[in-house]
């Protein structure tokens, strides 16, 4: 519904930011945009970081689609961005709780495994204290996580910067620091593994014998302005589904 007096003429990022509003900008959608040929190809990350220096953007960083690995690769850049213009801005990153080096144009959406079949890519609490560790060290300071993420992550979070925050979080309580509840083990080999080392180190294994360790993602070639993409109030008709069902069977054969 219009707003009274007509259209409510938009707000330019300058005015909102001097009027005190507090302005926050997703990098994982530039990300993706910059995977399906939207902008500029190439060191497109700190390009986008300081598109408009002017603006002065208190905070910059990744949100979602990838892995923290590949945003805490993209944070990175963005931060050379803003040194090379001499700019300052918070960083904050919160990536999935899934492992995806394998996916493609959309991040993890694209993977044949979305959305309800991401369990065997979820990040161990060891992954995520390496990645709060790692995002601190570069430098960011809003450091959380996006879809996937579970208490016990969150947690880790927490825990990895213990030193630094001064305390632990309330959570600690049920648990051993990095397994060191695993010393009262029956089994002396559980109790070998009470120590950081050991899970720092470990090369977990899948546990599926029979699948492949990536995926292929799915490839549609659907870009801005493909009908497929937009969206409707109704709900989809089963001649909507029936070519949809088509279309994915082809794509699959190829």
């Amino acid at each position: 519904m219009a707003p009274v007096g007509g259209k409510k003429a938009k707000r330019g990022i300058l005015e909102r930011l001097n009027s005190g509003e507090v302005v926050i900008g997703d990098g994982g959608f530039v990300f993706a945009l910059e995977k399906r040929g939207y902008v500029k190809a190439g060191p497109w990350t700190p390009e986008a970081a300081v598109e408009h220096p002017e603006a002065g953007a208190s905070i910059v960083g990744v949100n979602c689609h990838f892995d923290p690995t590949i945003s805490l690769q993209t944070v990175k850049l963005m931060k050379e961005g803003l040194e090379a213009a001499r700019l300052k801005a918070h960083l904050m990153s919160q990536p999935l709780a899934y492992h995806t080096p394998d996916c493609n144009k959309q991040g993890f959406i694209d993977l044949p495994e979305f959305p309800f079949g991401l369990e065997p890519r979820v990040t161990t609490r060891w992954d995520i204290q390496k990645y709060a560790r790692e995002a601190y060290n570069l430098g960011v300071r809003y450091i959380g996580g996006c879809c996937g993420f579970e208490p016990y992550h969150i947690r880790a979070i927490a825990e990895e910067l213990a030193p630094e925050r001064g305390f632990l979080p309330p959570a600690s309580e049920k648990h051993g620091s990095w397994g060191s509840g695993l010393d009262m083990h029956t089994k002396p080999w559980i109790r070998a593994r009470a120590r950081k080392e050991y899970w720092e180190n470990l090369r977990i294994a899948s546990g599926r014998p029979y699948n492949p360790s990536l995926s292929k993602p799915d490839a549609w070639g659907v870009t801005k302005g493909t009908s497929e993409l937009m969206q409707q109030k109704e709900a989809t008709t089963e001649q909507q589904l029936r070519e949809l069902f088509e279309k994915q069977k082809f794509k699959s054969a190829q």
